[in-house]
This record gives structure tokens, C-alpha cells and sequence, in this order.
């Protein structure tokens, strides 16, 4: 069940009021604060959220649209429920357009904004034991996206952001007691491409999204114990 928070601000401008409402929801779809499967009581969300129905539903339809819910015209909208196909579809979409814009980013890197990388890198490379695992996912996905953006395709960094958001919570679990090996994965893929080598770059990086595909099935019921066997246990967020 969704715990109450604070009213979501509706301001005067209805597009405003959508996307502060969608966000909101869409962290509750992302932290599993709204369970696998589950049916999404509009009355009771609107009231927990503090908005009225208007906003809400628009923003349930873009999140039907964006593939973190799902929606039957006789029962309304649920919460997508965690399906093995369906994560390995994603996994494979993000691995597929990583390695390509990778290659164009070998191409139209400029030096500043390999530097950029690099300090962020360095800087992530620092433990602090203030860090929590939510940090060290936004970390993760902040290479990623920051690399995607050496390509200059703003709409395939769009969709990784998409996918993201929709598997944040595996990379969530995945993260626990491997944060070193990925931190030296990173910072090989972005030798590679400092130095010109987009064919290694390419390897590097489809080696370091694949190696999770494998392990996709141990993830998802873990996440299911996680969820539910344990339910108390801290979501993403919370």
C-alpha cells in the first residue's frame, strides 16, 4: 500500500499540475511502493497525494504509455507487474543502444566533455559512509546517460532514461557488493573512448550490460522476496 505523503502541489497551469503529479507517481512505480500487479485505487491515491482526479488520471495514462503501468478498460490501472521477458526485453533495448552510441560518441566526443566524465567518475570513486544504495544507482545511471550524451542523439538518450526508470529497481538490488568491479568497468570503456577506440568501447561496454542479463531470473525473485517475503525491508527511496 502507498503511504501518505505530502499534497503534490496543483498550480494554476494543468500541464504544471500533470508532471508534478506524474513524477510522483512514477517514483512510487519505480520504489515498488506500489506493488507488482496491483491495482491503483484512483480515490484513494488522489487523496494520498493531496491532487484531484483530473491530474491523476492524466498522469496514469502517460505512465500506461511510458510501460510502468498497465491498463484494463473494466478494472482500471496497475502497477506492471515484474516479468523475466520483459526485463530482458529492456535489458537487451538498453544494451543495443548503449554499444551503438557508444561508437558515435568515439566519433563526436569533445575533450571537455570527456574530462567531465572523468572527474565524475573520480568523484563517484570516493566512499562515504553517508552513501546509500539509492545514491550509488543514481551514480551508475549518471555514467551511463553522461556517456549516451557524448553521442549527441538526444532521442536515444531519452529512451535509456526511459529504461532506466524501468529497471532502477534490479540495478537497486544488483548494486549491493559490486559497486568496485563496476566503478573499473566504467573507467575502461571511457579509456577506450578517450583514445579513439570505438571497436573496444563497444566490447567493453556490451560485456558489462550483458554479464547482468544472465543473472536476470536470481534478480527478479529476489526482488519478489524483497517485496514481499520481507516486506518490511527498505524499498529504493524510502
Amino acid at each position: 500500500m502507498v503511504k501518505p505523503a505530502r499534497a503534490v502541489p496543483e498550480a494554476g497551469d494543468t500541464t504544471g499540475a500533470v508532471q508534478r503529479v506524474y513524477q510522483r507517481v512514477k517514483e512510487l512505480a519505480i520504489s515498488f511502493a506500489l506493488r507488482p500487479g496491483e491495482r491503483i485505487n484512483e480515490v484513494i491515491l488522489a487523496k494520498t497525494l493531496g491532487v484531484s482526479r483530473t491530474p491523476l488520471r492524466e498522469a496514469l495514462n502517460r505512465l500506461a504509455s511510458d510501460g510502468f503501468l498497465t491498463f484494463s478498460p473494466k478494472y482500471g490501472f496497475y502497477r506492471r507487474p515484474l516479468d523475466v521477458k520483459e526485463i530482458r526485453d529492456l535489458y537487451e533495448l538498453r544494451q543495443e543502444i548503449e554499444v551503438s552510441a557508444v561508437r558515435y560518441g568515439v566519433e563526436r566526443a569533445r575533450p571537455e566533455d570527456l574530462e567531465e566524465i572523468a572527474r565524475y567518475l573520480e568523484q563517484g570513486r570516493h566512499d562515504s559512509p553517508d552513501r546509500t544504495i539509492d545514491d550509488l544507482v543514481a551514480l551508475d545511471e549518471g555514467f551511463h546517460e553522461r556517456l549516451m550524451g557524448l553521442s549527441g542523439n538526444a532521442e536515444m538518450l531519452r529512451v535509456l532514461q526511459n529504461v532506466n526508470s524501468r529497471i532502477r529497481f534490479l540495478r537497486w538490488i544488483d548494486m549491493n557488493g559490486r559497486r568496485q568491479g563496476t566503478q573499473a568497468e566504467h573507467l575502461a570503456v571511457l579509456e577506450a573512448v578517450r583514445a579513439g577506440n570505438a571497436p573496444e568501447a563497444a566490447a567493453l561496454l556490451e560485456r558489462h550490460i550483458h554479464r547482468r542479463l544472465d543473472q536476470l531470473v536470481d534478480a527478479v525473485k529476489e526482488s519478489y522476496a524483497r517485496i514481499y517475503v520481507h516486506p518490511n525491508m527498505p524499498l529504493p527511496g524510502q
